[in-house]
């Protein structure tokens, strides 16, 4: 899918059009455009500077936008904070706690905040505790807890009102691998029924948790799709490695560019958009051939690949194409 193409949502939880940040003369966001329904877990991916964090803080209200608007719920962030503000669970990137106060202290403290009744907020805090994995350090105090500890606690308090909407900065950050696994499981779980929008620069974060993703790059957004959408504007998409005794690139080169590997070809097709029909004329190659075949699969295109062509610096990508 294009940078450009974004489908007409007619109630999208989100909505943003043409945001802009400036500082100074430069546009850390530059008039992106894109919306979030219920249901949909967005992966926001992008180079350190490219905008993510700023687009976020104006997503949630806590930073005024240059330009543009955003609406959350079909409320104006910047006409109706209050109301689109109640609508959103927020974990930003070094989310600040209170270190003297328990688990238990600051979550039922963030409940008050949102205005939760005393019974409204013992459930509240129940349920978080057990979503976010708390129970063990829920009387411990903040500054006792390990880093993984100390941002499941903030994600609670993201969580601690239900909110319709998620927005989460670099959500995974610190984790061991087990902890990872376990916060993706959860923003998966939580997308069923929210809008979700998260930060990172961890690629397989995307095929983990994502329904979509968009790739935002010096302010601009450069790609929007679900992950195979993405993954199909790699270079490997489509093509068939084979590896086979007797198999020459002679024969190969009449389906489609070869790539001579350790033993092995690497076959691109001529026509991407036909890339579908490569494996099976392969297939009837060797067996026209009566090639042994050793291994033979079809690639499925690797996101980092993508990732790196669209985000290189132009300086990078001159350098590279000469």
């Amino acid at each position: 899918m294009s940078a450009s193409a974004e489908p007409a949502l007619p109630n999208p939880m989100i909505r943003i059009d043409n945001l802009v940040k400036s500082f100074g003369p430069k546009r850390a966001v530059d008039g992106i455009s894109f919306a979030v329904e219920r249901g949909e877990v967005l992966g926001f991916l992008g180079p350190n500077g490219a905008g993510k964090s700023t687009t976020m803080r104006m997503i949630t209200g806590f930073m005024p936008p240059s330009a543009g608007k955003v609406t959350v719920g079909g409320y104006d962030v910047a006409e109706s904070p209050l109301q689109a503000k109640r609508l959103i669970g927020y974990l930003p990137e070094n989310a600040a706690s209170y270190p003297d106060m328990s688990v238990h202290g600051f979550l039922n403290f963030a409940a008050e905040l949102r205005g939760l009744g005393r019974s409204a907020r013992k459930k509240a805090i129940g349920h978080v505790v057990e979503l976010c994995f708390l129970e063990s350090v829920l009387h411990q105090s903040i500054d006792t807890l390990s880093k993984g500890y100390k941002h499941r606690t903030c994600l609670a308090q993201a969580l601690i009102h239900d909110p319709d909407v998620l927005i989460m900065d670099e959500p995974t950050d610190g984790l061991d691998p087990n902890q990872k696994h376990e916060v993706r499981n959860l923003i998966k779980r939580l997308g069923a029924n929210k809008a979700i929008v998260f930060s990172t620069h961890i690629l397989e974060e995307v095929d983990a948790a994502c329904t979509r993703a968009i790739i935002i790059d010096r302010g601009r957004i450069v790609a929007n799709g679900t992950p195979e959408e993405l993954r199909a504007m790699s270079d490997l998409s489509g093509a068939v490695t084979l590896s086979a005794k007797g198999a020459t690139a002679e024969d190969l080169e009449k389906l489609g560019r070869v790539e001579s590997l350790n033993g092995a070809f690497r076959i691109y097709p001529f026509d991407k958009s036909k890339s579908s029909e490569l494996a099976q004329a392969v297939i009837n190659l060797v067996n026209f051939r009566g090639w042994k075949v050793e291994g033979m699969f079809s690639e499925r295109g690797e996101l980092d690949e993508v990732f790196r062509r669209i985000t290189l610096p132009d300086t990078v990508k001159n350098v590279k194409a000469k």
